[in-house]
């Protein structure tokens, strides 16, 4: 069992902020050796519910084929173990061959390129209503629906995020930073708890309701050691530079709570893991669907800080 690649929890990222770091375009993609366990099951994905985890309107085309460029060079450039000598059209080195998106859906370029690497891929285009969701590859969503969302602009998408709807000065800030975002990229982390280790984890808006409603535990057993997985998402942001569009990258990492256990660091961040989640409020906690688990995954980092 690793160590944990990235730890948001550390008091680095608050949650439900904004959090945005400038990012070095030699580590914009992040490739580890669970790159082909991910790319089979986005193969997997294609072939089952295609219509959940690809959307895209037309006249993206161009756009989406600038992202496969770029992400292209930049595997070539950066991660020649996995991605050596490639070209637009090819398969990851050591990545399982079969299955996959039908032919017509292949030829999307966003597609492809999301059959290279493990991060999602979220294009945001720009019109009158502001930076909306005019394409994207979504197979490992952390609770929502990319089909719910495709087409709505950044204040609608953020609407169920306590704090973050309509009106409120982080949407506004959004959008200026979108505006504003030109060569560089930049970065922000989240994390969650889910239980289990599924990838793909969507919530439409009406479980989301019902969840934020009845409050269900995550674990019906009680048993926190052995079911809980913390969930961290990687996002960046590029403007491109010929469309101008901008690119959105997810990339999920998962790993058992009780893996801290074994970080050299695991006192340290245990207490700021569970100060985090004794700092959200009853908004927050019903978004993230904490609220009836919070005090038992409190009481078990507490329980792990004090063992170190």
């Amino acid at each position: 069992m690793s160590r944990p690649a990235h730890t948001p929890y550390d008091g680095s990222s608050k949650p439900f902020t904004i959090g945005l770091k400038p990012l070095g375009l030699d580590q914009w993609l992040d490739v580890d050796e669970n790159l082909p366990a991910h790319l089979a099951e986005k193969r997997r994905l294609y072939v089952e519910i295609p219509e959940e985890v690809f959307v895209e309107e037309d006249g993206t085309r161009e756009a989406q084929q600038e992202v496969l460029d770029l992400i292209v060079a930049c595997l070539a450039a950066k991660h020649p173990g996995t991605h050596r000598g490639m070209s637009a059209g090819d398969e990851v080195i050591g990545a399982e061959s079969g299955g996959g998106p039908t032919a017509a859906l292949r030829e999307a370029p966003l597609v492809k390129a999301s059959l290279l690497v493990q991060e999602d891929l979220i294009l945001m285009r720009r019109n009158e209503s502001g930076w909306r969701l005019a394409a994207g590859s979504l197979c490992f969503p952390s609770s929502w629906s990319l089909t719910e969302k495709f087409g709505k602009p950044l204040q609608q998408i953020h609407a169920p995020v306590p704090g973050f709807g309509p009106g409120t000065r982080p949407a506004d800030l959004i959008n200026r930073m979108f505006d504003g975002l030109q060569g560089q990229a930049v970065e922000r982390y989240n994390w969650s708890i889910q239980a289990g280790d599924a990838l793909y984890h969507p919530l439409s808006n009406l479980q989301r309701i019902d969840r934020a409603t009845n409050r269900p535990s995550r674990f019906h057993d009680g048993d926190v050691d052995a079911h809980a997985f913390i969930r961290v998402e990687r996002q960046t942001l590029r403007k491109l530079p010929a469309s101008r569009d901008i690119l959105f990258t997810i990339r999920i990492h998962l790993d058992p709570l009780k893996v801290l256990a074994r970080h050299p660091d695991r006192a340290t961040l245990a207490a700021s893991f569970a100060a985090q989640l004794e700092a959200l409020d009853e908004a927050q906690l019903d978004y993230k669907g904490l609220t009836s688990d919070r005090n038992r995954l409190v009481a078990f980092l507490a329980d792990m800080a004090r063992a170190a």
